[in-house]
């Protein structure tokens, strides 16, 4: 796992991101190796979870490519270069799941070390 990847789960984590998925695209894509999907609970929260994944890496260190989302989109799109996240509204992960539509790729769901304790 990259370092950059573990700052974005660990960050979605803390800032309470739902039903986090990570998808190993270095099998399928030229232009990243991961797809991190992860629910927020309204429009408000996956701002905030942009926000805080933007920060944090940044402060280690990595820049946003771009981002795409309204300040009312039910999804947004952090595009880190080597891992995207994707940020949606329970109803709209359900709608476009994309865990479904990149199936064939190696997926893991990520368990927080608090959760484990």
């Amino acid at each position: 796992m990259s370092e950059l990847l573990d700052i974005v789960l660990k960050t979605l984590d803390e800032k309470l991101g739902e039903d986090i998925v990570t998808i190993d695209m270095s099998g399928a894509s030229a232009f990243c190796d991961y797809f991190v999907v992860v629910t927020a609970r309204n429009v408000r929260h996956a701002q905030s979870l942009a926000e805080f994944t933007e920060q944090a890496a940044a402060k280690a260190g990595y820049d946003v490519r771009v981002r795409e989302g309204e300040k009312d989109s039910t999804w947004v799109l952090v595009d880190l270069h080597d891992v995207i996240v994707h940020i949606f509204t329970d109803e709209t992960r359900k709608t476009y799941r994309l865990e479904s539509l990149w199936g064939d790729q190696p997926q893991k769901r990520y368990t927080s070390d608090a959760a484990a304790l």
